[in-house]
């Protein structure tokens, strides 16, 4: 076990990686919880690509510059987000299409404006991140976003749980629907921006939904939901950092096939609908 801890305990970029690592984890899990909720897991992996195109611009404008990056994925993602609900609204197709057209676009275009100026490594480190070389800039922003949606979260969780178990009632005895549904558009496009750093814009997303998706295999009620998504994000990051830093893997992959690895594990042995639960045998009522 302390083989394992010593880069944490020796080297400062893997302190800053784990710093960095942890609070997207708080950020991100509980926005992906209720993205799983509401059964819009693929619009968290939509938007991820639809925030290229910004952060393609801050980097032709500013070069690998964190804060014309981070300000253009805001903008890109906020404007894909609006795009998609007028589509929507003017024409009368689903939402999903029209997220998947703006986002296949965004990816398309984010890719070209990179290439115009930059290299195959500007390229990769934008698309898959470079969370072994965060610098104290954006741990600062890292934490600010960490903080600013928990208290965001804390502030609309009850127009929230109920707008994903009941909109049409919200809307009926609340003003709230349209705000908490604008107010949660940005804070995923604000945890994908934060993720990107660190993760790229390619698996940001997968810290914001997979751990959401092993915590379901384990409990149902909403609380203890967030928190152990929390608990598996935290961890698959500790060991996909011990594990990029052992076999000298990318470290952005290797956070995401830990995730993926205790996903299969919580699909095949989560108690809440995992594979063998469905071969238990179940109680029967008696009179």
């Amino acid at each position: 076990m302390s083989h394992l801890l010593q880069p944490f305990l020796d080297y400062v970029f893997m302190q800053r990686a784990v710093l960095g690592t942890v609070a997207i984890a708080l950020s991100a899990t509980p926005v992906g919880c209720f993205l799983t909720l509401r059964r819009m897991s693929l619009m968290g992996d939509a938007m991820s690509h639809a925030i290229l195109p910004g952060v393609a611009v801050g980097f032709l404008v500013s070069g690998l510059s964190l804060g014309a990056m981070t300000v253009g994925g805001i903008v890109a993602g906020l404007a894909v987000a609006v795009l998609t609900g007028a589509v929507t609204r003017a024409t009368g197709q689903r939402e999903d299409a029209s997220l998947a057209a703006f986002y296949l676009i965004s990816l398309a275009l984010g890719v070209l404006l990179v290439s115009l100026r930059g290299s195959n490594v500007d390229l990769m480190h934008i698309l898959f991140g470079s969370v072994l070389a965060l610098n104290d800039a954006a741990l600062r922003l890292l934490c600010v976003i960490a903080t600013l949606t928990l208290v965001t979260l804390a502030v609309v969780w009850r127009p929230l749980v109920l707008e994903c178990v009941d909109p049409t009632f919200l809307r009926s005895v609340s003003r709230w629907s349209g705000p908490v549904h604008l107010i949660f558009l940005g804070l995923v496009v604000l945890n994908l921006v934060a993720g990107f750093q660190a993760l790229g814009t390619l698996l940001s997303v997968g810290m914001m939904i997979l751990p959401a998706l092993c915590a379901r295999f384990w409990c149902r009620n909403l609380g203890p939901m967030v928190a152990l998504a929390m608990g598996v994000a935290i961890a698959a990051s500790v060991a996909g950092l011990v594990a990029s830093y052992e076999w000298s893997l990318p470290s952005g992959p290797a956070i995401t096939l830990s995730l993926g690895a205790i996903y299969l594990f919580s699909l095949i042995c989560g108690p809440k609908d995992g594979i063998l639960a469905r071969f238990r045998p179940r109680p029967h009522f008696h009179s």
